[in-house]
């Protein structure tokens, strides 16, 4: 039997469960093996999982999403990667009854990336691609003999339909192109470092938390499972032994109804199984029983060693030590918490975890987030190439030109868009001269020298902020690019629902309801109409402040200027912190809308106070109220909270409106002895 020797290992989805465990041991077993992993730190993904590796030599952690093909193909050739592990999807078939196309764009669309990368580079030696047994669908309830690798794939759900569509684009690429690629088709997995929305962990923590613990339908349904560590084990023997073009289960012959596994739970607990097990309504096409022949693997040398029992007991205990591992889990201990479904939907607690910085290979510092999606290789002082450019619309406006400046402090090689948004075929020219990556569009109309300007300049008004951005973003579309696009929160108002001071801001769901003036009545219709656009990420700025208080467009030099204020708490973005992250973004090739926004609200009083403290202690200012505003001005102004915890979950260091202003705006500014 020949053996493979890897040198540099990618492995996906290496904060998740089951990667975690084969990262860990690959780094632990074999130092001259480089592992560098790739996890996009989804909600069910902790950076705590991979403590174990964090101070080795030969672990590189990079956050990034598979669906990106330029990080991929950046990773392969600067990392020289020679073997993919790929692990990386989304896995829990509750959530693939609420929102089956994130499953496709995971599971198919993000294999299918990676697949390219390795086609295009073809250095790959070695591809293992991690199904499930699901794909096999229900095995019959009185079968003697479990599904073998050549059965066919039935798949009865969402999640093992978008796995077994995967392993059908993984064995083309491998007929087609000759890339050497491994299968493997595994049994349930349990033991530490699980998210609880799986069976086992929410059971072991609703019983330590004295709940019921319930159980879909009757609990006869039959499943097989195997301890985390044993599991990882195959996968090492299926790296060192596996023969390219073959299938291998990952399985155990003991099988166990549900309810049985609730009982066993219960009695290491010492509780009553017949007090706290609850039955509930079963799930969708919940298949009776699923049931592997794992002979193959054997015969590789491989078999599960952790009797159930051990495995419970060393599960249990690691949650009893680890209570709080996850944060605030209390949606996923649900029934059926589809709700979880979306990334950044539950807060990752990754108090603990080492921060990578970017370039290095180790974890370091105190933070719970990652800030590289393309790390520098440490093989050569040579400066790397930028595996970005991109294309900026807005030259002359104030966001697009400090976009500019980023670029050049980045290294990030940029070009400023000559066409106008509403001229296609400009559009189009700019796209095949500059061959960005990505396309930022910080044009628009917003008021010469304010929003009063666009009542009197519709057409205008309408010509760039609607048919150009929509223009823009079709454009892009046609060329495969995204195209982040700064829009306003200036669509929203303080209403019943959100009432001023109370706390509770507008998320990005929420419907407009604000159409006090014409420019927020375009920018309102234009992020509606793009949300038929999946190529866009749409940036909500609100009352936009930097450190350069000299601009006239700056918030802060607008109000120092007026003669009367309104004194009303906003939400507001501080640019200084929030571009760079714009950038970040783009890297991610993140989408959707966004409130971009710093976390919580401050008054225009409050910001004036800051600016009699920090920089001219003999300023003063005065008041009016909102209807003595409304007689100088000829369009309504929009005053409201949003709510943040979108971005500030993908981006956990960032600070709220007052921290960010006495740090970014003030405290550089500092002209007194405040």
């Amino acid at each position: 039997m020949s053996t493979y020797t890897p040198k540099n290992i990618l492995i996906t989805g290496a904060a998740g469960f089951i990667a975690c465990h084969v990262a860990n041991r690959l780094v632990r077993s074999y130092p001259d093996y480089k592992i560098v992993v790739l996890d996009k730190l989804d909600y069910c993904s902790n950076l705590k999982n991979l403590i174990p590796s964090r101070s080795s030599p030969n672990f590189k952690f990079v956050k990034g999403d598979i669906a990106s093909a330029d990080l991929v193909n950046y990773l392969l050739i600067t990392e020289s990667i020679d073997t993919i592990m790929h692990f990386a999807a989304q896995t829990h078939v509750d959530n693939s009854f609420g929102n089956s196309f994130e499953f496709t764009k995971n599971n198919i669309y993000g294999t299918h990336v990676l697949l390219e990368a390795c086609k295009v580079t073809g250095q790959i030696k070695r591809f293992i691609h991690v199904s499930t047994d699901e794909v096999y669908g229900e095995t019959d309830e009185d079968a003697v003999v479990g599904n073998h690798e050549a059965s066919q794939l039935l798949p009865t759900n969402p999640y093992s339909a978008t796995k077994a569509g995967a392993e059908m684009l993984v064995m083309a690429y491998g007929r087609s192109y000759g890339l050497p690629v491994i299968t493997t088709r595994g049994n349930n997995v349990y033991g530490p470092n699980q998210f609880p929305e799986k069976l086992i962990p929410k059971f072991i923590l609703l019983a330590m938390r004295g709940k019921p613990l319930p159980i879909h339908g009757d609990g006869c349904n039959v499943r097989s499972y195997l301890y985390c560590e044993d599991v990882a084990e195959a996968f090492e023997v299926v790296l060192h032994k596996g023969e390219v073009g073959h299938v291998y289960n990952i399985g155990t012959t003991k099988e166990r109804r549900v309810i049985d596994v609730a009982q066993d739970i219960c009695k290491l607990f010492n509780i009553d199984s017949e007090k706290v097990i609850q039955f509930v309504e079963n799930r969708p096409f919940n298949d009776q029983r699923y049931f592997l022949d794992d002979q193959k693997l054997k015969n590789l040398g491989w078999s599960e060693t952790t009797m159930w029992e051990e495995g419970l007991k060393k599960t249990i205990e690691w949650y009893k030590n680890n209570p709080d591992w996850w944060g605030d889990v209390s949606g996923a201990l649900l029934p059926h918490p589809r709700m979880l479904m979306m990334p950044g939907d539950i807060e990752r607690n990754l108090d603990g975890a080492e921060k990578y910085d970017s370039g290095s290979t180790e974890f370091s510092g105190k933070s719970n987030e990652t800030k590289t999606a393309a790390p520098a290789s440490k093989t050569s002082n040579v400066p790397q190439k930028s595996p970005f450019k991109f294309l900026i619309y807005g030259r002359t406006g104030w966001i697009g030109g400090v976009l500019g400046k980023l670029c050049e402090k980045q290294g990030i090689p940029y070009e400023y868009g000559r066409g106008r948004l509403e001229d296609r075929s400009k559009l189009l020219a700019d796209i095949n001269s500059v061959k960005p990556t990505h396309v930022f569009n910080a044009a628009g109309v917003t008021g010469r020298p304010n929003v009063d300007w666009c009542e009197s300049h519709k057409p205008e008004t309408i010509r760039t902020n609607v048919a150009g951005t929509l223009n823009l973003a079709d454009v892009c579309r046609e060329n495969g690019l995204l195209m982040v696009n700064f829009a306003t929160g200036c669509i929203f108002e303080y209403d019943a629902a959100h009432p001023e001071g109370s706390g509770i801001g507008f998320k990005e769901e929420d419907t407009p309801n604000f159409a006090g003036s014409f420019y927020s009545k375009t920018k309102a219709m234009v992020e509606d109409l793009l949300k038929n656009y999946d190529n866009v990420c749409t940036l909500r700025v609100r009352m936009p402040i930097s450190s350069d208080l000299s601009n006239p467009r700056n918030f802060i030099t607008k109000i120092s200027r007026y003669n009367k204020v309104v004194n009303i708490p906003n939400s507001m973005t501080i640019l200084d912190e929030l571009l760079p992250i714009s950038i970040e973004m783009a890297k991610r090739n993140l989408r959707g809308i966004w409130n971009f926004t710093n976390p919580g609200v401050v008054s225009h009083n409050e910001i004036l106070e800051m600016y009699k403290k920090y920089i001219d202690p003999a300023f003063t200012y005065a008041n009016f109220t909102v209807e003595e505003q409304a007689k100088v001005i000829v369009a309504a102004r929009s005053n409201n909270e949003m709510d943040a915890s979108k971005l500030k979950k993908e981006f956990p260091e960032l600070l709220s409106i007052k921290e960010s202003l006495i740090k970014n705006v003030f405290e550089p500014n500092k002209k007194t002895s405040a």
